[in-house]
């Protein structure tokens, strides 16, 4: 198995679609001539020309209402954001357009399109270019939330978000694109809603998506040293989420320490610690612990921002507060 890119995990998902549907077709700011802000898009224009990757204007709500509406009417287009942090002045057409339009024309018009592009903080970007949405866009019924967290998991969603019927939101980190994994020549996919056991363990629960499970993973190599059996869950979406899998962890290890990126208030952790005391509240023999980003805007200098992000030492801090250590 060869080892490659997120980026190129991307861009192989995008390709192998495009050339199996021609209805397909990818449009965003940069997404042409540049070969993508992130290079996500390299080669592509070359490939399959103008007419199916297509440079915008600086203009998000234009550009995602022609999405919208073009999938309305058989195409299956990808709407690349170059953050997501840009698509809150076309949010209206995606929450009150794409996520509505099944229910609202009873049944009769499907929207199949995927929102993608890099969520949350990747460094000295300042507080209005460092904000996660996954929560916000969950919050929304009609809307599928995907946060792939390395290449296989990025292709195998990607493809599966582009064939699905129903509007997808697809969100990745700048900090990940260069990320590499192993990743099948092979096609494949991956469920929806689905979410991934990444290590089995017996004593805590950990669980995270996206690139905090990087800080996930190498939190509970650090449990291991001092001998925490820590079963890792990587959730893949975060609308729908896979309750069952996590409930029959909380079952078994009986503890459990959630880890976003997003400020606290009405997170995903929020409703995973609601729905796992609400469902294995007998079955829990300590509280459960998140750990979120500070409540506050994020800053530009790093100093500030490492004190503000979920990290190693305050997951292992929670682990141990949650094993009465």
């Amino acid at each position: 198995m060869r080892e490659i890119q997120f980026r190129q995990a991307l861009n192989e998902a995008m390709s192998e679609e495009m050339r199996k549907d021609k209805n397909v077709y990818l449009m965003g700011e940069e997404v042409a001539e540049y070969n993508g802000a992130y290079k996500v898009s390299q080669g592509m224009l070359e490939e399959f020309g103008n007419k199916r990757v297509i440079d915008t204007p600086i203009a998000e709500t234009g550009f995602t209402g022609i999405g919208v509406g073009s999938a309305m009417n058989g195409l299956r287009p990808i709407i690349e954001f170059m953050t997501f942090n840009f698509s809150l002045v076309a949010i209206d057409q995606i929450i009150n357009g794409a996520a509505k339009m099944m229910q609202m024309s009873g049944g009769q018009i499907n929207v199949p399109i995927v929102f993608r592009g890099p969520t949350g903080n990747a460094g000295q970007l300042g507080s209005q270019h460092s904000q996660n949405f996954e929560n916000w866009f969950a919050n929304t019924p009609g809307l599928k939330v995907v946060v792939p967290s390395n290449p296989y998991d990025a292709k195998g969603l990607l493809k599966s978000s582009i064939r699905d019927n129903d509007p997808v939101i697809f969100m990745e980190s700048e900090l990940m694109y260069s990320d590499k994994g192993n990743v099948p020549e092979e096609e494949y996919v991956l469920p929806i809603g689905k979410c991934n056991i990444v290590k089995e363990g017996n004593d805590l629960t950990l669980i995270s998506f996206g690139k905090m499970m990087k800080v996930a993973e190498k939190a509970s190599n650090e449990a291991k040293k001092i001998n925490i059996s820590v079963e890792l869950i990587d959730l893949r979406s975060v609308r729908p989420i896979d309750y069952s899998t996590i409930i029959n962890s909380v079952k078994k290890t009986n503890r459990v320490v959630i880890i976003e990126e997003a400020w606290p208030l009405a997170s995903i952790s929020s409703e995973l610690s609601h729905h796992i005391q609400r469902f294995a509240f007998d079955y829990l023999d300590a509280p459960i612990h998140r750990i979120t980003s500070e409540d506050v805007p994020f800053h530009y200098a790093p100093t500030l921002i490492e004190e503000i992000v979920p990290n190693v030492e305050k997951t292992i801090k929670a682990i141990k507060k949650v094993m009465y250590l």
